[in-house]
């Protein structure tokens, strides 16, 4: 029987290992990954949450999470420095376009039948599942609702009709982006980068330092986009290293 065994994160935060099992990897087709799932001991401040990130740590509902795998060090985490962060031409294009015709709210996560029928569609629609079986309400709620920390889902509209959602931790110092699917029928307005200059807006206005875009990993297409925000800082280890 499996016992739930006790770690402790490099921030001294107390951590329940509640899963460690070798998985199939969700980033790189034919590899095994390890995820070590940990469960945080009561709801995280902003500055436990800041140390985590820096230590290479994601979170997936009430869970966090990074990688150990044994042969394998593709994925690294991947962060942006408002204080270097340079804004395209082609970025401020698209948030111009955005700004000028969609509206953006920001609320306590939720769920309900039009989030989650997006979310499946744009699974679907750029083939991210490991399986056809589309999500249900629960399991949705379980990935983007539960949470452990101050977490808000920022939401783009088009007049009445949902375009895009972001999820997004709060730390002190930082914010995570959890993940962002949108309708493809807007995709002329480039959600997914929208999102990511919306929050890379909202970290500026509220003087936090760092926005973690979460995985980085070279061979797959629906990460390696990543690498567009620069400059940027990857974490390989335990250092992170700048990339321009």
């Amino acid at each position: 029987m499996f016992q739930p065994a006790r770690a402790q994160s490099e921030s001294s935060n107390p951590l329940i290992v509640v899963h460690d099992e070798p998985q199939p990897c969700p980033y790189i087709p034919g590899r095994e990954a390890r995820m070590p799932l940990q469960w945080p001991m009561g709801t995280m401040t902003p500055e436990m949450l800041d140390r985590c990130l820096a230590e290479g740590y994601r979170r997936s509902g009430p869970f966090l999470y990074r990688t150990k795998c044994e042969r394998c060090q593709a994925c690294e985490s991947t962060r942006v420095d408002m204080q270097d962060f340079r804004w395209s031409q082609s970025f401020r294009r698209i948030l111009n376009r955005g700004n000028r015709d969609l509206q953006v709210r920001i609320a306590q996560p939720t769920v309900d039948a039009a989030r989650v029928e997006l979310f499946n569609q744009h699974r679907n629609a750029r083939q991210l599942g490991l399986s056809e079986r589309e999500l249900d309400a629960q399991e949705y709620s379980g990935f983007l609702v539960e949470t452990v920390c101050d977490t808000q889902e920022i939401s783009f509209w088009k007049d009445d009709q949902l375009v895009a959602i972001a999820t997004t931790d709060f730390g002190r110092d930082s914010l995570s982006l959890v993940y962002c699917f949108f309708d493809p029928q807007f995709s002329r307005y480039s959600p997914g980068t929208y999102s990511i200059l919306k929050n890379f807006e909202l970290a500026m206005q509220s003087d936090r330092r760092w926005v973690y875009l979460g995985m980085y990993v070279a061979s797959n297409s629906h990460l390696n986009y990543k690498a567009r925000f620069v400059p940027q800082q990857r974490l390989h280890q335990k250092d992170w290293t700048t990339f321009r």
